[in-house]
């Protein structure tokens, strides 16, 4: 799938999410099938800095793609951060800058949101973008 189309199938699960309740439940779902990140991998390095939460995010390059790996310590940052890595993990470089995030936008994901939280979420979506220019770079 591109991300294109991860973006639409996740804009249209939460379309079907009657109230906020409903899809804060669905964000913490996420969360908790995320796989998680090694204690090795916890570094400040990888540590999101802005965020309420602890989250990091690791990222590695294979086959011309980035894979993403991230964790956090609380329940919903941890299920926005699944969100993000499911979305753009396993493409290139170049298809991870020419994104953009407006399917944030659209599920209303930053309206139900308190401003450190949006301020946490801006800061794991730099920090993706980031990962793709540096790695890009690299090769």
């Amino acid at each position: 799938m591109t991300i294109q189309q991860k973006q639409e199938a996740l804009i249209d699960d939460f379309a079907f999410l009657e109230n906020w309740e409903q899809k804060y439940e669905y964000i913490i779902d996420l969360g908790k099938d995320l796989k998680g990140l090694p204690d090795d991998k916890k570094t400040e390095e990888n540590l999101i800095r802005g965020c309420q939460s602890k989250v990091w995010i690791d990222a590695h390059f294979k086959d011309g793609k980035l894979f993403f790996q991230a964790d956090s310590d609380g329940i919903l940052p941890k299920g926005i951060v699944a969100m993000l890595t499911h979305i753009y993990s396993g493409h290139t470089t170049q298809e991870i800058l020419n994104a953009d995030f407006k399917f944030i936008e659209k599920i209303g994901l930053q309206e139900f949101l308190s401003p450190s939280r949006a301020n946490g979420l801006m800061a794991m979506t730099k920090q993706i973008k980031f990962y793709a220019v540096a790695f890009q770079l690299k090769n």
